[in-house]
């Protein structure tokens, strides 16, 4: 069995051109239950969702998400959840899912409001959810409005930024990264992109002024083709990294809440901001094995740790409060 994987503008700045990823060649675990595929029209987009059902299980639904990161990430990781019925989806914007209102950007807000009407339109409430990098602020915002929709939360590595005591550089640095999207193209974008997510610590004063990155480095193209729809450096990078979050409502939820951060990657942006998460919520955070992408196993031509990666996070969804 095939499942595309695109290997540009992946979350984490992994270039490279479309592939297709051979599951039977992926670690023990993947994926054996095809996956029954289904679109769904919100206000500004049709989403497109994929349900990988076990019509026995007795389990809450597990939906595993991503932003931008699409189905396609999570190939690996929903199948070592054949126990259960599994939906993955792609965010609006990217993947499969088109919009249709013509925005140049999306909110956290609007990727919680589809998450709100998916669940609904699955009828699978409460749900839990595992959601990565930019679905994690999107879930988390997801339970400050409708709480009742989701049982468990795992938020792996939210990039909370506005969390971080380094939030001015960290929010110029999203900034100029867009910007440089809109001026020069995707090529310089990412480049800049990948050496803001692998810096190690705070970000210094002024980060974003300092000389650009070759995108060649990176194996990335430095000509611009004119696209200015990419889902990444385009559409979420300045909205999810600022966006703020209600830590009243999300204390007060009926859901349980659990940040993961990974072992690799807790002093980079979206694990340091997973771990102010945490400590906002007063709740102690979860170490995750590998790094921001631990869960990947053969996905973006990527493999972290997902045999333990999963059974972490089947341990975390089978404890209760």
């Amino acid at each position: 069995m095939l499942a595309p994987v695109r290997l540009v503008a992946d979350e984490f700045g992994r270039p490279g051109a479309s592939a297709l990823v051979e599951i039977e060649d992926l670690p023990k675990g993947a994926s054996v239950t095809e996956p029954k595929t289904h679109t769904l029209d919100v206000p500004g987009a049709v989403l497109t969702y994929d349900v990988r059902n076990n019509d026995a299980s007795s389990q809450p639904v597990l939906l595993i998400i991503g932003s931008p990161m699409d189905a396609s990430g999570f190939v690996t990781l929903a199948g070592h959840f054949t126990d259960r019925t599994v939906v993955t989806y792609d965010p609006r914007g990217a993947g499969r899912s088109r919009r249709t209102d013509g925005a140049a950007e999306t909110t956290p807000d609007e990727h919680a409001d589809d998450l709100h009407r998916l669940i609904a339109a699955l009828n699978a409430g409460p749900a839990d959810i595992f959601a990565s990098s930019g679905g994690a602020v999107n879930a988390l915002a997801l339970v400050a409005t409708h709480p009742e929709q989701v049982r468990t939360l795992v938020a792996h590595e939210p990039p909370a930024s506005q969390e971080l005591p380094d939030r001015e550089p960290v929010l110029a640095a999203c900034a100029d990264i867009r910007q440089t999207y809109q001026t020069s193209g995707f090529g310089p974008a990412m480049a800049k992109f990948i050496a803001l997510v692998s810096y190690q610590g705070p970000l210094p004063s002024g980060y974003a002024d300092q000389p650009a990155p070759d995108p060649a480095a990176f194996g990335l193209p430095a000509g611009d083709d004119g696209s200015r729809d990419d889902p990444l450096v385009g559409q979420n990078i300045v909205t999810c990294n600022a966006y703020r979050h209600d830590f009243d409502a999300l204390r007060a939820a009926s859901t349980r809440v659990v940040i993961g951060v990974g072992a690799e990657s807790g002093q980079m942006i979206a694990g340091r901001a997973g771990l102010a998460v945490a400590e906002r919520l007063g709740t102690p955070p979860v170490t995750f094995p590998g790094g921001h992408d631990g869960f990947l196993g053969g996905e973006y031509g990527q493999t972290g740790e997902p045999d333990a990666f999963a059974a972490t996070l089947r341990q975390v969804l089978a404890e209760r409060r």
